[in-house]
């Protein structure tokens, strides 16, 4: 890989994290495309769901600047596999075909079975030389992408926020914890993701509104997720408020179906399981949110549901904030409940970065083995 194919696939991965967000449940894609005579002569990103993608994008860019004479024998570079598929646009591989263009530089192999190579090899029976340089950057731009189309569940990241000694109050009831800067992160971190997601006990205790404020320049609505128990939330819990922007999904164990027929005006009533199911299967509830293209979640859920996740395997990313306080007493309740039945392996922090008086470690969990 040459120094200048380094600099344009990193603008190329810049342009695409401009689509998070947006593009879900497909992936964010940048692109830049660069002249034989090395100037650069368009770029662009996938901005929306179901608008042109970041290929596309880049090619329309040097045509309306008067660069569609210098197609042939140009470099495309794009963060990820040139789709080889019909979906809500034309493949994206024919359109390059279709210019002229001679090199394709490309950061990340498409990992939904629908392209999977398929984009590289129609590349190369049509004489254009594809290269896949498998880029750090390019890879974790679809890291959720890559989750939720092998797994078919949503990326799952668990964000908690803990006292140095691992409570979330000095007593049972809602306090507030981390710091300003905290707080402010953990509105981006919601805006990152398709969906919030709460239990019970949290949405009981903290009626929470599960927005991000201030409200992000997201123009795919973030939807609002409760796994519910056997008691239905108040009516009036802001959850229930009607959003334009954040729709709301309350997950049913199907024991307990009828006790929230009353809200079905005020949510989306989702059932999990048979009549005999008393908790809702987290599995089968995430496989619920996929079918509704919720390819991530970022989940605020309290003891109970993050000890769930972690246990079933569910978890792909912690975000744990850790304020520097102390709470070692009795009624000074966990950031997880209960015990574990298997051993986790050994984590590795993938960051730890200060946030005011705070401290945010990051782990991941999707590439740890065991």
């Amino acid at each position: 890989m040459l120094a200048v194919d380094q600099v344009y696939l990193r603008r190329a991965c810049e342009l695409a994290a401009r689509g998070i967000g947006n593009v879900s449940p497909n992936p964010p894609v940048g692109a830049v495309l660069v002249s034989a005579t090395g100037h650069l002569i368009g770029e662009g990103w996938h901005h929306c769901r179901g608008e042109a993608h970041a290929e596309v994008e880049a090619l329309r860019a040097a045509e309306q600047a008067g660069y569609a004479s210098l197609f042939a024998g140009a470099t495309l570079y794009v963060s990820l596999e040139p789709c080889n598929h019909h979906g809500r646009t034309p493949p994206c591989s024919e359109a390059l075909v279709a210019a002229g263009i001679a090199r394709v530089v490309i950061g990340a192999w498409d990992p939904n079975p629908r392209t999977a190579g398929g984009g590289v090899a129609r590349l190369h029976a049509a004489g254009i030389l594809a290269e896949v340089i498998d880029d750090p950057w390019a890879g974790e731009l679809i890291r959720c992408f890559t989750v939720a189309v092998r797994e078919r569940r949503p990326y799952v990241t668990l964000k908690l926020a803990a006292s140095l000694d691992g409570r979330i109050g000095p007593r049972s009831g809602s306090f507030w914890l981390s710091g300003p800067s905290a707080q402010r992160f953990v509105h981006d971190l919601r805006s990152e993701h398709d969906a919030i997601m709460v239990g019970a006990q949290t949405l009981a205790t903290d009626n929470p509104r599960l927005t991000s404020r201030p409200l992000r320049t997201r123009r795919r609505p973030c939807w609002r997720v409760v796994c519910c128990g056997q008691s239905p939330p108040a009516p009036q819990a802001h959850v229930l408020t009607p959003l334009a922007h954040a729709p709301s999904l309350l997950l049913v164990p199907g024991a307990f179906a009828s006790a929230y027929e009353s809200l079905a005006e005020q949510a989306e009533i989702v059932v999990i399981g048979d009549r005999q199911a008393k908790r809702v299967d987290l599995r089968g509830g995430l496989a619920a949110l996929y079918e509704r293209e919720i390819a991530s979640i970022c989940c605020e859920g309290g003891p109970t549901l993050a000890s769930a996740l972690l246990a079933a395997r569910l978890v792909d990313r912690i975000e744990w904030l850790v304020a520097p306080k102390l709470w070692a007493h009795a009624n000074a309740p966990s950031a997880l409940a209960g015990t574990w039945e298997h051993e986790f392996p050994a984590f590795s922090f993938e960051q730890v970065i200060r946030l005011g008086n705070d401290v945010r470690l990051t782990i991941d969990l999707a590439h740890t083995p065991g």
